[in-house]
Parts: C-alpha cells; sequence; structure tokens
C-alpha cells in the first residue's frame, strides 16, 4: 500500500515537472505586469524629482498627490461622470437586452433568424464607423453637449453583445419552469420577470460587468460627444491631464490619476471574479 503510494506521489511529480514549461510564459507576464503596477503605485506616492532621480519614497508617502489631481485636475469630477455613464448604461443594456434575448431564445416567431443576424450585424461594426454618422445626427438635433447623449449612445453600441451573451443562458434554462408557470396563470411576461430573469442572474451579472468595464475605458465616443469639460469621462480626463504634464510637469500626480482611473474595475474584478467565470460557463451549459 506504501509503495502505491509513493509510485503515485512520484508520477505526481513527474507529471508536475513535464508540465512546468508551460507556466513559464505566464509568470513573466504575470511579474511584469506586478512590477509594472507596483512601480506606479510606488511612483504615485513619491514625488516628482524623485522619480526623475529614481530615489522613489525616499522622502516618505506622499498621498497628497491623489488629493492634488482629484481637486486641481477636476479628476473627481470625471470619476463621478465616468460612474454615472457606466451605472445608467449597464442597466439600460439589462432592461433592454435580456427581454430581447429571452424572446430570441424562447420564442418562435417568422424573421427570427433575421432579427438574430441583425444584432451578430451590429456587433460586427466597429464603434469607430458609427460616431460620424451619430455625431452628424446628434449636432442636427441638438443633443450635443448633454449626458443623456452618451449614455443612450454606450446602451445602444453594447445591446447587441448582451442579446448574443443572453440568449445562451436563457437557452439553458429548463423549459418545464415556464410550463409550470403558465399552469399557475402567469402570463409570459410575468413568467419572464419572476421566474427566467432571476435564473439568469449569472449571466446578467458576468454582462454589467463586462460592460462596465467597457464603458469605463472607452475613449473614442467619450472625447467627441462629452466634449465640454464638465462631461468628460475619466479616460478623457486622463488625456487631458498628460497633456497638461507638459506645462505643469507633475509627473507624480499623472501616476496617481492612473490608479484612482484603474482602481475601480480591478477592484471589481477581484470581488467578482467567480461570478464572471460562473457567467461565462454557465451559458454553454444546455439542457
Amino acid at each position: 500500500m506504501k509503495a502505491k503510494v509513493k509510485y503515485k506521489e512520484k508520477h505526481s511529480l513527474k507529471t508536475q515537472i513535464r508540465h512546468l514549461p508551460k507556466y513559464i510564459p505566464l509568470v513573466i507576464w504575470l511579474a511584469f505586469t506586478v512590477a509594472m503596477i507596483g512601480w506606479i503605485v510606488i511612483a504615485s506616492l513619491s514625488t516628482t524629482s524623485e522619480i526623475y532621480n529614481d530615489g522613489l519614497l525616499s522622502s516618505g508617502l506622499h498621498f497628497e498627490n491623489y488629493i492634488n489631481v482629484l481637486k486641481r485636475h477636476k479628476l473627481g469630477t470625471y470619476f463621478l461622470n465616468s460612474i454615472l455613464y457606466a451605472v445608467v448604461g449597464c442597466a439600460g443594456v439589462i432592461l433592454i437586452a435580456s427581454p430581447a434575448a429571452y424572446v430570441l431564445a424562447r420564442i418562435r416567431f417568422k424573421g427570427k433568424a433575421l432579427v438574430n443576424n441583425i444584432f451578430v450585424l451590429g456587433m460586427s461594426i466597429p464603434s469607430v464607423m458609427l460616431v460620424m454618422p451619430l455625431f452628424k445626427m446628434a449636432t442636427s438635433l441638438g443633443l450635443i453637449g448633454s449626458r443623456w447623449t452618451l449614455m443612450i449612445l454606450y446602451i445602444c453600441v453594447n445591446v447587441p453583445f448582451g442579446v448574443f451573451f443572453l440568449s445562451g443562458f436563457f437557452l439553458s434554462l429548463p423549459k418545464a419552469l415556464e410550463e409550470a408557470a403558465e399552469i399557475d396563470g402567469c402570463t409570459p411576461s410575468k413568467a419572464f420577470w419572476k421566474i427566467m430573469f432571476p435564473l439568469a442572474q449569472p449571466g446578467i451579472v458576468t454582462l454589467t460587468i463586462f460592460n462596465f468595464i467597457t464603458i469605463w475605458n472607452e475613449y473614442f465616443m467619450a472625447l467627441i460627444f462629452a466634449n465640454k469639460t464638465e462631461l468628460r469621462t475619466v479616460s478623457t480626463g486622463l488625456q487631458a491631464i498628460v497633456q497638461s504634464m507638459k506645462y505643469s510637469g507633475d509627473w507624480a500626480g499623472l501616476f496617481a490619476g492612473v490608479i484612482i482611473v484603474f482602481l475601480p474595475t480591478f477592484v471589481l474584478y477581484i470581488f467578482l471574479s467567480n461570478k464572471i467565470i460562473a457567467g461565462v460557463t454557465g451559458g454553454a451549459v444546455k439542457e
């Protein structure tokens, strides 16, 4: 018995050693990423002169860099704008995409294949190609310079992927649930909101996280449609800070701004990574 255990341990060790080269690229990438992010964090807590002279943190921790960049460069305003755009955009996508995905996944009707193809086409068109026609339309309607314009655009651009993503979840749910609800007298819409929508929560949470990160990091549409200082997002605001560095030279403040912009999506992923994995794999399970 002991010989078998030793053989298994030896065999397992050999297997691990054999697979070790596969992890080398991952370890190199992880070490590079940690070193890069770590250096930016340290630089954000140093002074500009310390960054230039390779003496990071030699005079202690300078948390005032974060306070200065929030006040002086209005990054706090840009931060709140991005939160507003992301929250409203994510909510709008879920409210539109989830019923549409349910209909396409569960209900048979004429033209269903055409509607599916239209959503796929919507995903395949780069948003950059849509900017100029949308800008012309928004200008003619007098919608430039409004937060609502950018929020509506974020919803419209992200709905096709939302429909495509959630369709797999609704297909994976047992039809017996709908049949039982129908027997109990539930209308199709009530069955959806009371039963099917809560059961698709892993997919909805995952889609919300994806959309939040996409909207938070989006730059081009924000640059075109949020063309006033008070409407800027963190991505366009950070670009404005980079431009101002030519005159102020406050590189410590710039790195502090980078951390402020990066932190929300990083924290979101750390705390909800399990839900993301469950959401991505859940849609692949079919009845």
